[in-house]
C-alpha cells in the first residue's frame, strides 16, 4: 500500500487526545513510507495528520472543492492540492488516488465519506479496503448498530465483515496492506 485515505475531522474534537492519535497516525505512516490522501484542509484533525506526516518526511495530497479553497481553509503547504468543483469530485478524486480507506474520529462528513467508500465497493466501482482506527473505542457503539443492521436482515454477514477495525496505526497499516495485496479487481 503505497496511499492511504484518512477521513477525519475538521476540527479537533471534545478532547486532546484525539490531535495525539491523529499525529501518532501521521507519523506511523511517513516512517512506513505510506503517503496520505486527505481533503486538504488545514483545520482540525485534518490539518494535524497533514502536518504529521509532512514533518515526518511523507507526502500528502490534499482534494478540496474550490469553495472551501475560497474560505482560506485548504492547507498550503501539501505535496500536492487538487481543487475540484464539487464534494462528489473531492470523493472520487480521492477513490483514485489512495489504495485504501481508513477513518480516525471525525463527524458527518468523515462518515458520508466512510459509507461512501462502502457504497462504492458494494456496487463494485472499486475493490479498495477500508477500515476504522478505533482508538480507545470511539467507533464502538457505531460498529454494534452495525451488527443491528446484520441481525436485522439488511446487511449480510460479509459486507459488514468488509469494514475492518484496528486498534493502532501500525494495525491499520498491516490490515490495509494485507487487504490491497489481495488479487487486483476483487470486490471482496
Amino acid at each position: 500500500m503505497k496511499r492511504l485515505a484518512v477521513y477525519c475531522g475538521s476540527s479537533m474534537g471534545s478532547a486532546p487526545h484525539y490531535a495525539e492519535r491523529a499525529r501518532a497516525l501521521g507519523a506511523t505512516m511517513a516512517a512506513r513510507g505510506v503517503d496520505l490522501v486527505y481533503g486538504g484542509g488545514h483545520r482540525g484533525l485534518m490539518g494535524v495528520i497533514a502536518d504529521s506526516v509532512l514533518a515526518g518526511g511523507g507526502k500528502a495530497y490534499g482534494v478540496i472543492p474550490r469553495a472551501l479553497v475560497d474560505l482560506e481553509v485548504a492547507h498550503r503547504g501539501l505535496t500536492e492540492l487538487h481543487v475540484v468543483e464539487t464534494m462528489h469530485e473531492r470523493k472520487a478524486m480521492m477513490t483514485e488516488l489512495t489504495d485504501a480507506f481508513v477513518a480516525i474520529p471525525g463527524g458527518v462528513g468523515t462518515l458520508d465519506e466512510l459509507f461512501e467508500a462502502w457504497s462504492w465497493n458494494a456496487l463494485g466501482y472499486h475493490a479498495k479496503p477500508f477500515a476504522l482506527l478505533n482508538e480507545e473505542g470511539f467507533w464502538d457503539e457505531m460498529l454494534a448498530f452495525l451488527d443491528t443492521t446484520v441481525k436485522s436482515g439488511f446487511v449480510s454477514q460479509s459486507r459488514r465483515d468488509q469494514l475492518l477495525v484496528a486498534a493502532s496505526p501500525d494495525e491499520t497499516i498491516d490490515i490495509l496492506t494485507a487487504a490491497a495485496g489481495r488479487e487486483a479487481g476483487m470486490v471482496w
